[in-house]
């Protein structure tokens, strides 16, 4: 009988940790998806602004807003972010000055730091 009542036990243990490992992985997706989400819409707003050094202010609050939804928005913007850069400094011929810049603006953000430390004066309030 404490065979069967240990089993028994053993098996909701494993079963609700397992519901837990699959809940956390989708919250994690979910999560990775809207920081995605989050990058794009950032990057949207940078390009309809059109403001002169506002870049770094964009990188910031895309960063933030994703970090927010927690482990993978974080995840989703700091791969986009090293993406971006990468693209950036290979394709692009900007310098690595501006690379440095937009990754201290990018971790800034994604550790939970203001983006307005970077917003330029000026730039309209809607963003």
């Amino acid at each position: 009988m404490r065979l069967c009542v240990c089993l028994v036990l053993l098996s909701f243990i494993l079963c609700a940790s397992a519901d837990s490992a699959i809940s956390r992985a989708g919250r994690f997706v979910k999560d990775a998806a809207g920081g995605a989400w989050d990058m794009f819409r950032a990057y949207q707003d940078m390009r309809e602004a059109n403001y002169k050094n506002a870049d770094k202010y964009f990188h910031a609050r895309g960063n933030y807003d994703a970090a927010q939804r927690g482990p993978g928005g974080a995840w989703a913007a700091k791969v986009i972010s090293n993406a971006r850069e990468k693209w950036q400094s290979d394709v692009s011929g900007r310098g690595a000055e501006d690379t440095r810049a937009d990754q201290e603006a990018n971790q800034w953000g994604r550790n939970g730091g203001n983006p307005n430390r970077y917003r330029p004066e000026g730039l309209p309030t809607n963003y």
